[in-house]
């Protein structure tokens, strides 16, 4: 196997620029005062990154995976289980394409 230097020379400045932004912001937080509101709002971040990423695919999915959506969402509401409810949305579209024949 042949390493190409240019591919390799992208790949490692991507991964110190991605390295630099994370550090120089973890960085930035500990040298300024945040906020109680900012503090608020950036506990809330990662959920919405989350359904930023997940919302667009389910739109696309169709009514299988709507029905899938709809029923993790509520077995992780009601059972604050989020194996079980990974596990049911998983086994709603295997069920739902398999037997029922919903795409």
């Amino acid at each position: 196997m042949t390493v190409n230097l240019e591919v390799f020379l992208t790949i490692l400045g991507m991964a110190l620029v991605t390295y630099a932004t994370r550090v120089g912001g973890f960085w930035l937080v500990t040298r300024i005062k945040l906020s109680a509101r900012v503090e608020r709002g950036l506990q809330y971040l990662p959920g919405t990154v989350l359904v930023s990423l997940i919302a667009p695919e389910i739109g696309k999915g169709g009514l299988t995976t709507a029905l899938a959506s709809v029923a993790t969402v509520l077995t992780g509401w009601r059972t604050k289980n989020l194996l079980l409810a990974m596990l049911v949305g998983v086994g709603l579209v295997f069920c739902l394409r398999t037997f029922v024949g919903l795409a």
